[in-house]
C-alpha cells in the first residue's frame, strides 16, 4: 500500500511555490546553467551579466516555476561568479519572484550561493559517491540553511543503471536523511538518472522504463520526497529530429508523471501535446520507451526517417459535421465554435421529450468534456471561456422552449456569489473564474465590482448561495475582505468564503482572514484551481473532512508564519535617511521643460497607441504564460495563443472603426525641489502641493542607498530649481462594450474587450511618456528607441505610479488628482478605495534625472509610519490602514 503524503514542498523566491495535491508538474528553467547553454556559458565568461540576466528572465517568462544555476567551468570562478548573479538576482523581482535551484558538484560554490540566495532554494545535488560520512556532513550544512535538495541515485559503486539499483540507492539514502539527519523527508527530491533510450545497445532498452517503475515506487515507498529528472536525456540519440524527440519528451513525461514524477528539467518548446503526436508515431515512441518489443529501436529509428523535419500540419475543415449529434455538439463545445450550435441544439430539442433533457444531457455530457481536458491540462482559458460562449447560445435558444412548458430548469451543482469588494473596480480574473465555474454547472450570481459588504450579505441571504467568491486588485480590498469575513462571522454564516486577485496571498488569507471566520476560507491564486477547490468545499461527503485539513493547513501556515525570523534587518528611518542616494547635485543642471503648466489630450486616434502595446500581459491576463511574440510560436500554447492574438487583432479593427473606446489623458509639468523625503511642487517659486515619498529601510551592505524617489529630484538646499512631473490616462466605454457583449451570452469577447483596454491604457502611458521625453519636456530630444526598448524601461527617466513597488500608498492618487483637477478635466475619478474608474487607467509622477530608476520600498518600521502620517497630517491608524502591507511587523 502507497504511504499518504502528509507533508509538502514549500520553495521560495518572493513567492511561495507549494508541492501539494494539487499541484502541476514543475518545470526547472535549465538555460542559466554553463553546462547546459553554450550562449549562456559565453555571457558568464565574458562578463555579461546584464545579458546572462536576460536569460533568466526569459525563463521565468515562459513559464519556468524553478530556475537551475550551475557555474561549473574549468574558466570560470565559479564561486564568485553564483554569488554576483544571485546578488543581481535578487534585485530583479521579476526573476527572484521564483525560486533558485543552486546546481554544483563543487560544495565551496554551493555554500557561497546558500549564503546569499534569497527565499528557500533547492540544493542540486549531493549523492552517496564518496560515502556516508560526506554525504552526512553535506545533509546537514544543507539542513542548517533551510533548503530543499536533489539527491543523485549515485553511491560508491557508481551510478544507478536500473530499477534495483536505483530503490536501492533512494531507499538507502532516504534511511539516512530521515532517521540519522533528521532531514524534513517532504525537502528530498529524487533524481533516478534518465538514460538515453534506442541507442542500440540492449542494455540500454529499459532506462526509461525502468526510471519510471523506479519512481512510481519511490513515491509509494519514501514518503513526502519529489523525484525530478532531465527529461532532454530520454531522446539523445535523436539529436537533430525535433519530431521524434518532442513526441519522446511528451510521451516520457505522460508516463512518468502518473507514476509520480512531479518536477524536472524541461525545455517547454521541445515538447509536443501528448494528444496530438501522430497515432502512428506514438506508437513506435512508446514501444521503446516502455520496451514493448524486441526491434521497437529499429523499427523507430527507421519510421523516424520519414518524419525528420516535419511538423503534423493541421487544416481546418468541417468532416466533423459528418459526426452523429452528441459528436457535433462535444466538438463545438471544445473547439468553440458556435456556427452550428443552434440547429444542433434543434436537432436535440425535436428528438427529446423535454428541451431541459437536451441541457441535462447533450449539452453536459459535451461540457464535462471540456471539464476534463481543463483539468487535465490538455485546454487553455481561452478555450473554455470560448466553450463558454457556445453552452450559454445554446442555453439561451432553449429557454424559451423551457419556459413555454413550465419545467423547472436544471438545477446546478452549486450556486456561487462572485464580487469584486468595495472600492475596486478590476474583475477580469474574477468574471474568468466565474465563466470556469459556469461551465462546470455552477450558478453563479455576479454583483460585479465595487460592492458593498452590506449588499455581499443580503445577496447571499437571498439567493442561499453555497459559497461566496471575493477578488480585489489594490492594496485596501484587503482590509474589505478581512471586513466581510468578520460580518460573516457576526451573521452566523456558514459557507465557504474564497478569496482571489493579485494583491492576495495565502499570507494574507492564513493570517488575517481565516481567524477571523469559523468556517472554510481558501485562498484561490488561479482559475485552474477554483473547480477542484469549489467542487471539495461543496461535497456532501468529504466536505468536513476537506474543511478540517484546510483549517488545520491554514494554522499551521500561520503559526510558521508568525514565528518567522525576527532578525533585525531593517535600520530607522534617520539612519536611512544618512544613507539617501545623493547624486553630484553641484554638477546637476535640471532641463527645464519647454511646456510648463497642465495640458489635456482627447484627440487622440487608438492608431497612435498601436505600437506602444505590450502584448506578453495580455496572454498572462489569460493564463497563457511566455514572452511575445515567442508565445506564437511555443509547442504548448502556440496554437491557442496565436487564435487569442488574431481574436484580438479583429476586435482592435472593429473597435478602432467604431470608435468603441475613448482615449483621454491628462499631464502637467511642474518646478519642483525635495526637502528630506517630500517633494514639493511650486508655480513660480511657491509651493503649489507636496508630494510625500517613502523610503527603504531595509539593511543594506555598505554602499548601497536606501532610496525614497524624493532622492531623484534636487534639493532646496541646492539652490536650483528642478522639476517633475504627474500624469493620468483613461480609456473610456471598456465596461459598456463588456456589457454589450455580455448581454449576448458572448463572455469570450466581453473578456477580450476588458484585456484590450487594460493593454491600450498601458499603451497610451507608454507613448505618452515618449512625448513628454522627447517634446513637451524634451530633455530626450534624440531618443530613438524601439517598442522592444520602451518595454524593456531602456529609456532615461521613470514614471513611477502610486500603489506600485516604489510608492505603495495610494493616498497619493488624492494629491495627483488635485493637482491636475483629474476628475473635471478629464473624467477618471477615484473609488473610496482609490482605484481609479473606468478600470483601463493609469497614473503616476514623471521624473527626468538620468540616474532616476525603479526600486521596491520593501518593508519599512514603525518610526517611518508615524513620520509619514504627521508629514500628511492624518491619524497614524489611518498611515497604518494604506501602508499594512509594507509594514515590517
Amino acid at each position: 500500500m502507497a504511504l499518504k503524503q502528509t507533508k509538502y514542498m514549500r520553495l521560495s523566491g518572493l513567492e511561495p511555490v507549494v508541492l501539494n495535491a494539487n499541484s502541476n508538474f514543475v518545470n526547472v528553467g535549465e538555460r542559466t546553467n554553463v553546462a547546459g547553454s553554450r550562449k549562456f556559458l559565453r555571457l558568464i565568461k565574458d562578463e555579461q551579466f546584464d545579458e546572462a540576466l536576460e536569460i533568466a528572465r526569459h525563463q521565468v517568462d515562459g513559464g519556468a516555476q524553478i530556475i537551475d544555476i550551475n557555474m561549473d567551468d574549468g574558466l570560470i570562478d565559479g564561486k564568485k561568479a553564483m554569488v554576483r548573479f544571485l546578488n543581481l538576482i535578487a534585485a530583479e523581482p521579476d526573476i527572484c519572484r521564483v525560486p533558485i535551484m543552486i546546481d554544483s558538484s563543487k560544495w565551496d560554490i554551493i555554500e557561497a550561493g546558500l549564503q546569499v540566495v534569497q527565499g528557500k532554494c533547492v540544493v542540486n545535488s549531493i549523492s552517496l559517491k564518496e560515502g556516508e560520512e560526506k554525504f552526512i556532513w553535506e545533509a546537514k550544512q544543507i539542513k542548517r540553511y533551510g533548503a530543499a535538495m536533489i539527491v543523485m541515485a549515485f553511491d560508491e559503486v557508481g551510478q544507478a543503471d536500473n530499477y534495483e539499483r536505483r530503490i536501492e540507492i533512494a531507499k538507502r539514502s532516504y534511511d539516512i536523511l530521515v532517521n540519522k539527519v533528521g532531514f524534513p523527508s517532504e525537502d528530498i527530491i529524487f533524481d533516478l538518472n534518465i538514460f538515453p533510450v534506442a541507442t542500440g545497445m540492449e542494455e540500454h532498452r529499459r532506462n526509461a522504463i525502468d526510471f519510471i517503475e523506479a519512481t512510481r515506487w519511490v513515491r509509494n515507498n519514501l514518503q513526502n520526497v519529489s523525484v525530478s529528472g532531465g527529461v532532454s536525456n530520454v531522446s539523445f540519440s535523436f539529436r537533430g529530429n525535433d519530431t521524434v524527440r518532442e513526441a519522446m519528451h511528451s510521451a516520457f513525461l505522460y508516463h512518468a508523471i502518473q507514476a509520480g514524477m512531479n518536477m524536472g528539467i524541461v525545455n517547454p518548446a521541445m515538447l509536443e501535446v501528448y494528444d496530438d503526436i501522430p497515432k502512428d508515431l506514438l506508437e513506435h515512441v512508446e514501444d521503446v520507451l516502455l520496451d514493448r518489443r524486441d526491434d521497437a529501436t529499429e523499427r523507430l529509428l527507421e519510421f523516424a526517417e520519414t518524419v525528420k523535419g516535419e511538423k503534423a500540419e493541421k487544416t481546418a475543415d468541417l468532416s466533423w459535421r459528418e459526426n452523429p449529434l452528441q459528436e457535433r455538439i462535444t466538438h463545438a463545445l471544445v473547439k468553440g465554435i458556435d456556427a452550428f450550435i443552434i440547429e444542433d441544439i434543434e436537432e436535440a430539442r425535436l428528438a427529446a421529450n423535454k428541451p431541459i433533457e437536451v441541457i441535462e444531457g447533450e449539452l453536459m455530457t459535451g461540457m464535462n468534456v471540456v471539464g476534463d481536458l481543463f483539468g487535465a491540462g490538455k485546454m487553455f482559458l481561452p478555450q473554455v471561456v470560448k466553450s463558454a460562449r457556445v453552452m450559454k447560445k445554446a442555453v439561451a435558444y432553449l429557454n424559451p422552449f423551457i419556459e413555454a412548458e413550465k419545467t423547472d430548469k436544471q438545477e446546478p451543482v452549486g450556486k456561487i456569489l462572485m464580487a469584486t469588494v468595495k472600492g475596486d473596480v478590476h474583475d477580469i480574473g474574477k468574471n474568468i473564474v466565474s465563466v470556469v465555474l459556469a461551465c462546470n454547472n455552477y450558478e453563479i450570481v455576479d454583483l460585479g465590482v465595487m460592492v458593498p459588504p452590506e449588499k455581499i450579505i443580503e445577496t447571499a441571504i437571498r439567493e442561499r448561495v453555497d459559497a461566496i467568491g471575493l477578488s480585489g486588485l489594490i492594496t485596501p480590498s484587503l482590509d474589505e475582505m478581512v471586513y466581510l469575513a468578520k460580518e460573516m462571522q457576526r451573521e452566523n454564516f456558514e459557507v465557504p468564503l474564497l478569496i482571489g486577485g493579485a494583491t492576495t496571498s495565502k499570507a494574507h488569507t492564513a493570517v488575517k482572514i481565516d481567524t477571523q471566520y469559523k468556517n472554510a476560507v481558501v485562498h484561490v491564486n488561479d482559475a485552474s484551481r477554483a473547480v477542484t477547490v469549489v467542487g471539495d468545499l461543496l461535497n456532501k461527503n468529504s466536505s468536513k473532512a476537506y474543511v478540517a485539513k484546510l483549517k488545520k493547513d491554514y494554522e499551521e501556515f500561520r503559526t510558521r508564519f508568525l514565528k518567522r525570523g525576527k532578525e533585525k534587518n531593517y535600520i530607522s528611518l534617520a539612519e536611512a535617511r544618512g544613507k539617501k542616494f545623493t547624486p553630484d547635485w553641484e554638477q546637476y543642471l535640471p532641463v527645464k521643460p519647454k511646456e510648463m503648466g497642465i495640458q489635456v489630450l482627447e484627440q487622440l486616434s487608438l492608431k497612435d497607441l498601436l505600437n506602444f502595446i505590450d502584448w506578453s500581459p495580455f496572454f498572462r491576463s489569460w493564463d497563457l504564460h511566455g514572452k511575445y511574440p515567442e508565445i506564437l510560436k511555443d509547442d504548448l500554447v502556440g496554437e491557442q495563443a496565436t487564435q487569442l492574438f488574431d481574436d484580438a487583432q479583429m476586435m482592435i479593427q472593429e473597435i478602432i472603426a467604431k470608435q468603441q473606446l475613448k482615449p483621454k489623458a491628462i499631464f502637467g509639468l511642474f518646478e519642483a525641489n525635495s526637502v528630506e523625503d517630500d517633494i514639493v511642487v511650486k508655480k513660480k517659486g511657491e509651493a503649489i502641493a507636496v508630494f510625500r515619498t517613502l523610503r527603504q529601510q531595509l539593511k543594506k551592505r555598505e554602499g548601497l542607498a536606501n532610496f525614497a524617489l524624493a532622492d531623484f529630484v534636487a534639493p532646496e538646499t541646492s539652490g536650483k530649481t528642478d522639476y517633475v512631473g504627474a500624469f493620468c490616462v483613461g480609456i473610456f466605454g471598456a465596461q459598456e462594450l463588456a456589457e454589450s457583449f455580455k448581454a449576448k451570452h458572448d463572455d469570450y469577447n466581453a473578456i477580450m474587450a476588458q484585456a484590450l483596454a487594460d493593454r491600450f491604457a498601458e499603451a497610451f502611458t507608454e507613448y505618452l511618456h515618449k512625448q513628454i521625453r522627447i517634446k513637451h519636456w524634451g530633455y530626450a530630444p534624440d531618443e530613438d528607441l524601439s517598442n522592444d526598448d520602451l518595454i524593456k524601461e531602456h529609456y532615461k527617466g521613470i514614471r513611477p505610479a502610486p500603489g506600485y513597488p516604489a510608492c505603495p500608498d495610494h493616498l497619493e492618487k488624492e494629491t495627483i488628482w488635485d493637482l491636475l483637477d483629474v476628475e473635471n478635466k478629464i473624467g477618471v475619478s477615484l473609488t473610496e478605495s482609490l482605484a481609479m474608474w473606468p478600470a483601463a487607467a493609469v497614473s503616476g509622477y514623471y521624473f527626468a534625472h538620468p540616474e532616476a530608476k525603479y526600486f521596491g520600498l520593501g518593508k519599512i518600521t514603525d518610526d517611518q509610519v508615524t513620520d509619514y502620517a504627521n508629514r500628511k497630517g492624518i491619524s497614524k491608524d489611518k498611515a497604518r490602514k494604506w501602508l499594512h502591507p509594507n509594514i515590517a511587523e
